[in-house]
């Protein structure tokens, strides 16, 4: 028996580009179809992450002049992760493996083909990774570098060159849904559910139309939010470096008693603003990293929902 795809697509202000791909991601999904890959239930997902420009309308549109077509709204804008999440629990209930991709058209369509066949052959979770950079500056390609490489220095277990293009399947969905944290980093939490995966190289493409909606403001915030979500290395890091400072302190009140009885002091006062300043600054940036900790545990015990669906799609008829 065929499985069941659904593709989760989730969107933001993506009136401009959602007319130009939407027809890639149906020619897809009809051509695995008709190469008996997929079962004729499969679906296309779309999330409109409250959108305040046409994009809902697009999606509705869309619903009633394509079968394959379904869609979801939330009540507010709450971000990619959560916008994704409620796509992958929405589909859950009715697929046998999902394949999450953004809708601006850079994630190379053809590489879902790969990724149905490693299904096939037994992969739980494929990993779409980029095979190259060829498309992006010299900044955006450093700071990718340093972004993958200061994710995992500080524990963050995540696939080099890979953002948000995945299959998973229905039990590796199953499981994800019994993670309830808040707080959200699926690239990082993917990797922790466990079972077989593997990867499919892509080419990414341009984006083909609209402004990309992460910038380095806020790639540098999932960055960090992917950090203090899913390990304490922070702090482990910032426990180690108070012994050091403890140590060289302690060294240093050392030789102050010993210059003191040897009446070798002299004035010290730039030294003494230093080590004041170096120690404020440490403490200062210690106790917010703590403090960033202190407010994840504070949104967890709230409990809150992740996302609110305000409306969706007529069901199949």
């Amino acid at each position: 028996m065929n499985p069941i795809l659904y593709l989760v697509i989730p969107c933001y202000n993506e009136e401009t580009v959602l007319p130009i791909t939407a027809p890639f991601f149906l020619n897809k999904i009809e051509e695995l179809i008709g190469c008996s890959k997929i079962s004729p239930e499969s679906r296309i997902l779309f999330v409109d992450d409250g959108s305040t420009d046409g994009t809902w309308n697009i999606i509705k549109n869309m619903s009633e002049d394509y079968i394959a077509v379904k869609g979801i709204s939330l009540s507010r804008n709450r971000g990619h992760q959560n916008a994704l999440l409620a796509g992958l629990l929405e589909a859950k209930e009715f697929c046998d493996i999902s394949i999450s991709i953004d809708c601006d058209g850079q994630d190379d369509i053809n590489a879902v083909d790969k990724m149905v066949d490693e299904y096939l052959s037994g992969a739980d979770i494929v990993y779409g990774v980029r095979d190259n950079r060829k498309s992006d500056t010299w900044f955006k390609k450093s700071s990718a570098k340093c972004y993958y490489r200061v994710l995992n220095l500080f524990g963050a277990n995540v696939i080099y060159n890979h953002a948000d293009y995945r299959l998973m399947s229905k039990r590796v969905l199953e499981e994800l849904s019994k993670y309830k944290e808040v707080n959200l980093y699926l690239r990082g939490m993917i990797p922790l559910i466990g079972f077989k995966s593997t990867s499919v190289f892509y080419e990414r493409h341009k984006r083909l139309a609209g402004k990309s909606k992460y910038p380095l403001r806020k790639m540098l915030h999932l960055a960090f939010d992917g950090i203090t979500s899913l390990t304490v290395k922070p702090i482990h890091i910032i426990t180690g470096f108070g012994f050091i400072v403890a140590l060289i302190s302690g060294i240093g009140i050392v030789w102050s008693v010993v210059a003191k009885l040897t009446g070798h002091t002299v004035a010290g006062w730039t030294s003494i603003i230093s080590i004041i300043c170096f120690l404020g600054g440490i403490q200062l940036l210690s106790l917010g990293v703590i403090g960033e900790y202190v407010g994840k545990i504070y949104l967890e015990t709230k409990n809150r929902p992740r996302y609110v669906i305000k409306d969706k799609t007529p069901e199949d008829k």
